[in-house]
């Protein structure tokens, strides 16, 4: 058990590959502050200036596939000591059914497709997908 969140985001460099900086203790963040070091950390990754530490002790990874285009895919590497990556796809506006007032009714809404990569020898494959399904409800319920 980690005493912090430190969330790790891959990172393209181009044809240079990819890496991925850690946001250090994201859970005593704000999302702005949350955001301001993401940008930080994207933008001295891109310019060669990350330190060791800036890549170290990662406690869960997001990887953002989605910002080249794909919809779907299943990230498996995980960094070790992690035991988790969560993988996010492009945002698309997509055709769907919900139910309004007890009626069926067709809408247009941003969608994305997210995958959820665990180390079952680490993690219960109920509790992920329980966490899965509230990441999802919170996403979709956030205010506008």
């Amino acid at each position: 058990m980690f005493g912090d969140i430190n969330i790790g985001v891959g990172t393209a460099l181009g044809d240079k590959g990819l890496i991925v900086p850690v946001i250090h203790q994201a859970n005593s963040l704000s999302l702005l502050g949350l955001a301001t070091r993401l940008q930080d950390l994207t933008e001295r990754a891109r310019t060669g200036k990350l330190a060791p530490s800036d890549v170290q002790n990662g406690t869960f990874t997001i990887s953002n596939h989605g910002v080249s285009g794909s919809l779907i895919a299943t990230p498996i590497i995980i960094n070790q000591p992690q035991s988790a990556i969560l993988g996010v796809g492009k945002l698309e506006k997509r055709v769907v059914v919900r139910e309004v007032g007890g009626a069926d009714s067709i809408q247009i809404r941003p969608l994305a497709f997210v995958s959820l990569s665990i180390d079952h020898r680490v993690l219960d494959g109920a509790q992920t997908n329980a966490w899965l399904t509230r990441f999802v409800e919170v996403l979709e319920t956030w205010p506008s």
